[in-house]
């Protein structure tokens, strides 16, 4: 009667310890891509056009401010086994909104370091959306003329953020504009604000999915990540609620019944064809929806129904977008020739295929390599019956999502079109991908999330981002 337990035990040990060692693997394997990212170019004299602390487009500069007391409290914080106590005792909708509240202070405490400048002072920038939404005054003129101005060499050309993105992106901050919140003193707490939702969505779709303690597992990971360095403030951090909210209608829909399952599938198909509208890059969350699908319950037919609404809705978005004078299809093959026309064809591809992964590992935190090497022979096995025959709850959810994530990124880094940046560009895929750290061993977990909230502290004090 004793000998089950024993049994049990001694093997929960041994899948820790394994674990353990292909965490360190990973690790390891991360911190080579990051030494090799930033040694490259200073070593071997190669110019890789992103300023001095590559892979990050940003330049070394050391500095502190008041708010950098309030960041180093939330990791000290994370520290302390009380907090989590804490946050174990908080019904599910109070720990949704408290991820949001202590997301929101993590991102500016972060970006106060360089004073209300850190704010959003970026937006304001010439490159940026705000100033172009402030000098169109006719929407229905600007989709008609979307294209035709994206070429370096057009009349009136757009700046870079318009040009690289479909109008969706700017046609949000319009209406900023519009109805008088178009300052960027403004505008910056509001995508801040936006910014900080996207580890409740993600839980959201988790607990849709089956996997609620997953979930609360997760949340701390998904909230102290140091994308919040680039999250506050960047416009890719709306891109990246826009598919985290779509993801999170789509795993309800799945747990819904009769019209509310649609209703929710036609939300989800709003939500990521706008995404797709915003940037062509999230042409990518296709992927992440089959994962969802993949994930949740429910009959082939049904999944595969839902997949159809969600589907069809997404391209409503686009086709609407096409009667009104812009056609994505027309429009991603005239940016190809402005990026690889402007500075894309003075940064080096070989650099950047893996440069690309440092500035990932750097910016969703050198926990990522670890957990997916903790995660990869799991997740593995689940690809046979016999694997998923015996793996968790949990594990058939978050599993499709993570895979998923990583096929995103895979996807983007081969095509050369996301030659640096990625800190921000990739923002959409990363939380996804972290959820990887709950096949981390506890311990790993527990000092992860520390190691997670300094890393971020080190790369905020230490360099000037360009956002």
């Amino acid at each position: 009667m004793t000998s089950a337990p024993t049994t049990t035990a001694s093997a929960s040990g041994v899948d820790r310890s394994r674990a353990g060692r292909r965490a360190v693997w990973g690790l390891g394997v991360g911190l080579v891509v990051v030494a090799v990212s930033m040694l490259v170019p200073p070593v071997f004299g190669v110019v890789v056009k992103a300023g001095g602390a590559e892979p990050l487009l940003g330049d070394w500069m050391l500095r502190y401010g008041p708010s950098s007391v309030v960041a180093v409290g939330l990791v000290a914080a994370a520290a302390h086994p009380r907090t989590h106590a804490a946050l174990d005792r908080l019904s599910w909708r109070h720990l949704l909104w408290t991820s949001w509240l202590v997301g929101i202070v993590w991102m500016v405490s972060l970006a106060l370091v360089d004073g209300y400048d850190g704010m959003g002072k970026i937006l304001n920038h010439g490159t940026e959306y705000l100033e172009s939404a402030r000098m169109i005054d006719d929407v229905g003129e600007m989709l008609r003329t979307y294209v035709s101005r994206i070429p370096l060499d057009a009349e009136g050309n757009w700046a870079v953020h318009l040009a690289g993105h479909p109008p969706g992106a700017v046609l949000m901050f319009i209406g900023l504009d519009r109805i008088g919140l178009g300052a960027w003193q403004v505008a910056g707490p509001i995508v801040v604000a936006v910014g900080a939702t996207v580890p409740a969505a993600v839980a959201v779709t988790l607990d849709r999915l089956g996997a609620r303690e997953a979930a609360r597992r997760a949340l701390p990971f998904l909230v102290l990540a140091p994308t919040a360095i680039v999250m506050a403030v960047s416009a890719d951090a709306v891109f990246a609620a826009i598919v985290a909210w779509g993801m999170a209608a789509l795993a309800a829909a799945g747990a819904a019944g009769g019209r509310r399952r649609l209703g929710l599938g036609v939300v989800s198909g709003l939500l990521l064809g706008w995404g797709l509208m915003c940037s062509y890059g999230l042409g990518l969350t296709a992927l992440l929806a089959l994962g969802a699908l993949v994930a949740m319950r429910g009959s082939l037919r049904e999944r595969a129904v839902l997949a159809v609404v969600t589907a069809g809705t997404a391209l409503g978005v686009v086709l609407v977008f096409a009667a009104l004078g812009f056609a994505w299809w027309d429009a991603y093959p005239v940016l190809h020739e402005r990026y690889w026309a402007g500075l894309a064809s003075q940064r080096p591809g070989w650099y950047w295929v893996f440069g690309n992964v440092g500035a990932l590992f750097l910016v969703a935190g050198l926990l990522l390599p670890a957990a997916l090497g903790a995660a990869s022979v799991p997740v593995a096995r689940l690809a046979t019956a016999a694997g998923r025959a015996r793996a968790q709850g949990w594990e058939l959810a978050v599993a499709p999502l993570v895979v998923a994530g990583v096929a995103m990124v895979a996807v983007a880094d081969a095509s050369l079109m996301s030659k640096a940046e990625v800190e921000r560009i990739w923002l959409p895929f990363m939380p996804w991908m972290l959820l990887a750290v709950l096949w981390l061993p506890p311990r790993w977990q527990r000092w992860g999330l520390v190691a997670q909230g300094v890393l971020a502290l080190v790369i905020q004090h230490a360099v000037r981002h360009v956002w």
